[in-house]
Formats: C-alpha cells, structure tokens, sequence
C-alpha cells in the first residue's frame, strides 16, 4: 500500500506545534549563542571597571541570584527566625519556609554589570544632564582616596526627590556600582526587574513582620560583610517639607551590629548631600503634610503628569526653558567605623538590645548631622530663605542682592558648602530669582519682587532645605547688613 503523501493537520494544532518548534530551536540554538555573546560583553565590561575604579565590584556582587537566594535561605540565622516565628504564630514549618523563601526572592537583587556600567550609567548621566544642569561642588577627595579598597562603603544621603537614585548613581559611578535600599514603590512590573538588575534590593519600610526583618537583616549583613557597597537614605522616606529629617535606624542597626573593629574590612560610610533648584515632586510632597488631603488615584496622577509635561514643552517652544536649574551633589569626608569604635569606646556586638539601639542612635545622629553639613546651598534655596523670611516685604533689585550677599557671607563663615554658579555672586541671584519667577512663586510689578503669598509653602520647601545651616529668622529685612562683593 503506498504511502501518503501528504498529512492533514488541523490548524488549531498547526499554531501550537509551529510555535513550539521556534521555541525549542531558539532555545537550544539561538539562547546559548546570545547567552555566550551576553557573558563575553559583562566579563568584558567587568575587567575594564576592575581597573578603573577606585573600589573594586566584589565577587558576592556578580554571584548568581539563585545561589544568593539559596545561600540567604539556608542561612541558620534566618532559619532559626523561622522556627521562632513558628512557634509564636502556631503556623506549619512549610509555611515559615515558604515565607522566607517569598521574602529571599522579593530582596535579594540580580546585578547586571553590562546593564549598569553600559546601559544604566549612559542614561542615568544624559536624563540628569537633560533635566538638570549638574554639578558636583564639593568632594573630600584626599578623604575619599584615603579609603582602603577592601572597605565596605557606604554612601549615606539625604532624600530630597526620587532623582537622587539617578543624580548620584551617574556622579559615583567613577568610584563604584552603588546597591541602592529601595522602598516598595518601585515593585512594579517591569521596574522592579530592570532595578533588580542594577543591583538594588527593595526594603519594607514599615513591616512589623519579624521574619521578614530577619531575612532583610541577614542579607544587609551578608552584602555588607562582603563589601558591597551600598547607598542608603538615613531619612527613609523623601521629605515633605523640605527640611532634613531625624534618621530611621534599621538598615544602620542592621549593619553596625556584627561589625568586628578587628576584622578583615572596616565599614566606612561616606556622608552626600544632594540639592535642587527644582524638585520634580514638590507640589505632591506638600500635599502629603496635610491630613485632609483626599487620596489621588492614578487618572489624577496621569492628568497631573501630562500638564507638566505640556507647560515644560511650551516654554521650550518659546526659549523660556532653563532646563530645572541647579542639581548639586557634594561627598563629604568618610566615617570609618574601625576609627569611631575606637575613640568612643564602642563595640556593638558586646551590647544589649537596648545599649545597641542608643549607640546606633547615636551614630545615627553623627551621620544625619555630617550629611547635613554637606547638603550644597544652591541659588533657589539662598533667594527663596529671604523671601521666605520676608513675605510681606517688596523688594528692589539692589535690596535683594543686599540681602542674599549677606546671607552668602554668613554661611561661608560657618563653613557651609555653597555653589556659585561661574564664580559669580551677581549670577547666583539672577538665576535663583529667574527660576522662582517663572514658576510664580515671586511675583514682580514696577521693579519689586514680593513673594506669592498662595505659594509660601512651597517658597518654605525650597528654604528649608538649608534651615538647618543657618537660623533664616536673623536674615530678615531690617537685620541685614549690606555686604557688597569685591
């Protein structure tokens, strides 16, 4: 009987077998051919950074996910706090395993070197550099250079706009490869991938699960002990008000509490400031300090965004686009916990709960208080603190410079970091005030500039961003002595 030449196929079963054989041609040709080109290109990129950083990437850094995952697993601290957590909710062992496995995968990140170094920094510098007109102003440098390179560091900033992750990953990215503590927000899909890749690991604000702090705990501790570094935000949350916020201790405590002064790598944490003249957030910021504000949904958020987006477009369109002003980043001197035990006699291992949890404080306090220092002074926040102070005054434009070249002059004095943009006192007036005109924050009839009196709190934002260098109340109009620069 001869054979058939032809076989009839339903095409409802053709579909699935053609897309099944460009799977399994893809996946046993294609796949280990772009997986080979991929390795070569990371390991490539991998050995041009080893040379030119100052920190090298540690080898915990480019271990794969899945073996960190195993590793954080089975980890006999994280295990024991399974079985406590068992035992105090009367759940089954599956389930606390099934949790920490669940917590494991939601931490630990995937770092991609290609995808930082290539992909991530290109972007990070042309959006920053598009947005912004950025500067780095200060930089301990003799400090920074002092580092030995088998450190842990960590950069310590505070948190002023979701930028900061951009500004300072694209400024640092000479030094190192920052792991960024990053809060819930950024879970979604595909964010939570593409961030997971850049190295950062997300946190949980404000969990009051035990288990999960355990399983956090023990991954900061394991990135840390291995020389990660990392950049984390002491305030925990963006300011609404503008001003520096008390520090929230759980990822220092987490960090500091197996510290061995003796041991192998001393933990150095590098203090950063960071200031705008714009920040992109402000208005929603100041919405979230007001308890009756009605919760927004995402239509809103949207409509928000496209007007925005619509007015910057505009002023482009007529040449009234100055880009958001200044974005600054100073680096202050570095805090070496070898050292700092040391004068103040502190071993953290060696205390209580309660005597670890005021010596974190502490130290939580001299980190706050060095990032305040560095915080750059920028030319919206020198102007916005005279008009701030002086709401109900108008001023003429040779007031106005009376007022902010004191105000100058004072901060200098006591050390503060200001940045004069071209080395020009007269420009640090002329573009702070272009940016609170155009936005409507002051208003100017027949020579005078007088603050918006509907806009004084965002005015205040801008001005508390450094109150806490200098008591504004002594810049008030009738206490201000005219210093002319030479």
């Amino acid at each position: 009987m001869p054979m058939a030449s032809h076989v009839a196929v339903p095409l409802w079963l053709l579909l699935p077998l053609i897309v099944l054989a460009i799977m399994a041609f893809a996946q046993h040709f294609l796949m280990p051919s772009v997986r080979w080109f991929f390795r070569r290109r990371v390991r490539e990129v991998i050995q041009e950074i080893n040379t030119r950083l100052k920190i090298d990437i540690p080898s915990f850094k480019l271990t794969k996910r899945e073996v960190l995952i195993d590793r954080l697993f089975h980890d006999p601290y994280v295990q024991r706090a399974a079985e406590n957590w068992q035992q105090e909710t009367g759940s089954s062992k599956e389930n606390a395993l099934r949790r920490v496995d669940q917590y494991a995968h939601e931490i630990v990140p995937s770092f991609n070197a290609y995808l930082y170094f290539r992909v991530g920094y290109w972007c990070a510098k042309r959006l920053a550099k598009f947005l912004y007109r950025v500067r780095l102003g200060y930089s301990d440098n003799q400090a920074l250079a002092a580092v030995n390179p088998k450190s842990s560091v960590v950069f310590v900033m505070n948190h002023r706009s979701n930028m900061d992750y951009v500004l300072v990953a694209f400024l640092a990215a000479e030094r190192t490869a920052l792991s960024y503590a990053v809060g819930e927000w950024a879970r979604v899909w595909p964010l939570q991938g593409l961030i997971r890749s850049l190295g950062a690991y997300f946190v949980r604000r404000n969990s009051n699960d035990p288990l999960y702090r355990a399983v956090l705990q023990r991954y900061v501790q394991m990135a840390t002990e291995a020389g990660v570094c990392q950049a984390v935000f002491p305030e925990g949350k963006l300011t609404t008000d503008g001003k520096l916020r008390a520090p929230k201790l759980g990822l220092l405590d987490y960090m500091v509490k197996n510290f061995d002064p003796n041991g192998e790598r001393d933990l150095v944490f590098v203090p950063v400031g960071v200031n705008y003249d714009r920040v992109f957030e402000d208005r929603t910021l100041l919405l979230k300090q007001s308890e009756n504000s009605p919760p927004r949904g995402i239509f809103f958020a949207l409509w928000i965004a496209s007007k925005f987006v619509a007015k910057n477009i505009a002023q482009m369109a007529f040449g009234r686009w100055y880009r958001f002003g200044y974005a600054c980043v100073n680096f202050g001197a570095p805090i070496s916990m070898r050292r700092y035990t040391h004068d103040t006699g502190t071993d953290f291992r060696s205390l209580s709960d309660d005597g670890r949890h005021e010596a974190v404080e502490r130290l939580g306090q001299r980190v706050i208080a060095d990032i305040g220092a560095v915080i750059p002074v920028t030319p919206v926040a020198l102007v916005a603190s005279i008009f701030v102070q002086n709401a109900d005054k108008s001023f003429s434009e040779l007031e106005l410079k009376f007022a902010v070249y004191s105000l100058m002059t004072r901060l200098e004095g006591q050390g503060a970091h200001l940045y004069v943009p071209r080395e020009d006192q007269d420009y640090v007036i002329t573009v702070g005030l272009r940016m609170l005109t155009l936005r409507g924050l002051v208003s100017e009839k027949n020579g005078l500039y007088l603050a918006n009196p509907v806009e004084l709190n965002l005015l205040r934002y801008y001005a508390n961003s450094i109150a806490h260098l200098v008591n504004v109340a002594d810049y008030s109009a009738e206490k201000i002595t005219p210093v002319v620069p030479s």
